[in-house]
């Protein structure tokens, strides 16, 4: 996957992604992340990857500030369409190369974006770099099995699934392993298919 590769499949996604992504399972894994106790009024809000805005649309969010990027134009467009009118800021955004200051947000959600940026390593310290001391961010995602390698027919599956701009084989204990010494894992729990999906709270605790 590439940033270019990237942005001509979410073109193609962007009229069926919230079909596919923002029903079923999909969102009632959302509905229990996106609770409104977690979201602070006068806070910094930062989403990575926002795509269609399906995670906005669960939460109160003309009651925050909120700042919400995406690389694909087509989805952010439709994100955009969404939510007119409202005071969420858009911005067209490579994750993997933030233009926010270090320590910018009190929180950072990133949701079903470190499995399709071309380089999951990149964007998660890009996210731990804007996040504040004792801020707080929100990993939703798929990631391999912990402690496991892919399965041999996932390994032979794990190209061919790229190329529909997604990754099965990111494994969120290496990315952890890599900024540990920032990081504080608050809480990992499983959401969906056997544990693929998983929901992360982590915690900036060093900068």
């Amino acid at each position: 996957m590439d940033n270019r590769w990237n942005e001509l499949i979410y073109k193609l996604w962007s009229p069926v992604y919230d079909k596919f992504f923002n029903s079923g399972q999909f969102l009632e894994a959302r509905k229990k992340i996106f609770q409104e106790d977690m979201f602070i009024k006068n806070q910094n809000i930062l989403f990575v990857g926002v795509g269609t805005g399906a995670d906005l649309e669960l939460i109160h969010h003309n009651k925050l500030n909120i700042t919400a990027i995406d690389y694909s134009t087509e989805m952010l467009e439709k994100a955009k369409a969404k939510f007119k009118g409202s005071t969420i800021q858009f911005l067209k955004m490579d994750a993997q190369d933030m233009s926010f200051k270090d320590n910018h947000f009190d929180l950072v959600v990133g949701s079903l974006i470190l499995s399709v940026v071309p380089n999951a390593d990149k964007c998660f310290k890009e996210m731990v770099r804007v996040l504040k001391l004792n801020g707080e961010m929100i990993i939703f995602d798929k990631f391999s099995p912990k402690g496991k390698e892919l399965s041999p027919l996932k390994k032979v599956a794990r190209p061919l699934i790229k190329l529909l701009g997604t990754d099965i084989g990111v494994n969120f204990e290496t990315l952890y392993e890599k900024n540990k010494g920032a990081l504080f894992v608050k809480e990992d729990k499983p959401l969906m298919f056997n544990g693929m999906y998983r929901e992360i709270i982590l915690n900036k605790i060093n900068t």
